[in-house]
């Protein structure tokens, strides 16, 4: 973080301390199949239902999701961490590996969907903004699959952690 001002340090601590669902991003296309793990993933509305994926511009999968122009969003529950690790680029393990695992069903555009997700997200990029360091990619739904019971991964204080499913209160 030496490159950093205060401000952006501030600002990365501040984050740091908001919990967010842990995804996997996945793709398949023209581009190339790649996926990466990531928090900042969020609703935009449901009519139609589109959400909305920040992806570093640096990063050597920008492009191929961008090429692609369809992605899933891969929710993922408690037992997924060691995955969520690999697409972080945490271990060694090559991109061709970790779809190699029979984890993996094809989407209905041919992306990467991963089975025991919570939530599978499919859709294409209808929109592309550039923020600074990152691409907010508007990505309208074109299926959304619900596990609907396990527990959730969630990002938080840097480091990953289990939240247990509740039952319902009332």
């Amino acid at each position: 973080m030496a490159d950093l001002s205060q401000h952006q340090i501030d600002f990365r601590n501040a984050m740091a301390q908001l919990p967010a669902a842990v995804n996997i991003i996945t793709t398949n296309g023209p581009g190339g199949r790649c996926g990466i793990t990531a928090s900042a993933v969020c609703s935009v509305t449901d009519s139609p239902p589109t959400v909305l994926v920040c992806v570093n511009r640096g990063s050597a999968t920008h492009d191929v999701f961008r090429t692609n122009g369809r992605l899933c969003v891969n929710v993922l529950c408690g037992e997924q961490e060691e995955l969520a690790r690999h697409f972080a680029g945490m271990t060694q393990v090559p991109m061709a590996e970790r779809f190699a695992w029979d984890l993996w069903d094809g989407g209905e555009t041919g992306v990467p969907v991963l089975r025991d997700a919570l939530v599978q997200l499919e859709g294409r990029i209808s929109e592309c903004k550039e923020v600074g360091s990152h691409s907010v990619m508007f990505v309208e739904l074109s299926k959304v699959g619900v596990r609907g019971e396990g527990d959730s991964l969630v990002y938080f204080n840097r480091l990953f952690h289990r939240l247990e499913h509740a039952g319902a209160v009332c």
